[in-house]
């Protein structure tokens, strides 16, 4: 079998369609109008989101770092002290084993951290020598919500939203 022949239809200019492309200024005016609008609503609540998180993280490596202690006290068979900063637990705090310091956590800007009047100590099981009171994390300008770390006198840390 031989291929048919077929002629090729001659493209002529007027049977091009126009191809529309990009925008007009109207669009990119209007669309940057619109993301203008959004970041304006939107960064009151993304400041108060950044700050809640700050804190969130505070709570975490404080009961983090209390962990840490009573993993070090029971490994170790002797007693290891959490202890605040100069100038309170807002100022950071520090893990130490007699004179020796096993880790140290510095402070976070902006936030505020009030709690035990002293070191808390574990002892070699794993366990608190007193009573401790609960730590409240805070931001010094913010409404955000606070978060509390509770230790039980087992020596666990718990972590929760809210006013301790």
């Amino acid at each position: 079998m031989t291929p048919v022949a077929r002629p090729i239809a001659a493209r002529t200019s007027s049977s091009r369609i126009p191809s529309v492309a990009g925008f007009t200024l109207i669009e990119l005016i209007t669309t940057v109008m619109i993301a203008a609008i959004l970041l304006t609503v939107a960064t009151p609540y993304f400041r108060d989101f950044v700050l809640g998180q700050r804190i969130r993280t505070a709570a975490y490596d404080l009961a983090s770092t209390l962990v840490y202690a009573r993993s070090e006290a029971i490994k170790r068979n002797t007693g290891v002290a959490v202890a605040p900063a100069t100038g309170g637990w807002q100022n950071g705090w520090s893990v130490t084993v007699g004179t020796t310091v096993l880790s140290r956590h510095e402070a976070m800007s902006g936030l505020t951290v009030t709690g035990q009047a002293g070191n808390l100590v574990y002892n070699s099981n794993g366990r608190l020598a007193a009573t401790a009171s609960p730590f409240s994390i805070s931001a010094t300008s913010s409404t955000a919500k606070p978060q509390c770390v509770n230790v039980d006198l087992g020596g666990l840390p718990s972590s929760f939203a809210g006013s301790c």
